[in-house]
């Protein structure tokens, strides 16, 4: 494959991020405090899955032009903004020890990203 990164690729790639980080926020706010078969009747379970089928889309199209080894480690970036989520909405904790490896994980992706430019 001769593609390479575009700015409204890497647009699609950062939307497949935030999609799959409202994903994760859906299934957890629908699992919470719920048995399992519960959480299927909840609109939040079935809004995440609405997120899941339209990153599909986005990922999709990001893989029919952009090279697997630049795109999926740039995918990375769902474990930053997923760990700032769990921060933010669920007032879960980050300690030294995490922060540091969502740093690391931004550091390897800002290089992947200014590899693909």
């Amino acid at each position: 494959m001769t593609g390479s990164l575009t700015l409204p690729m890497l647009g699609l790639i950062l939307f497949c991020v935030l999609a799959e980080t409202v994903r994760e926020v859906c299934f957890k706010q629908a699992a919470s405090d719920s048995p399992v078969l519960a959480t299927l009747t909840k609109p939040l379970t079935w809004l995440g899955i609405a997120f899941w089928a339209i990153e599909l889309l986005a990922w999709t199209a990001v893989l029919a032009s952009v090279p697997l080894t630049i795109a999926f480690p740039l995918m990375a970036l769902s474990y930053v903004a997923t760990a700032a989520a769990g921060a933010f909405v669920f007032k879960e904790n980050i300690n030294l020890r995490h922060a540091t490896g969502v740093f690391l994980v931004t550091a390897g992706v800002a290089c992947v990203g200014a590899t693909g430019l």
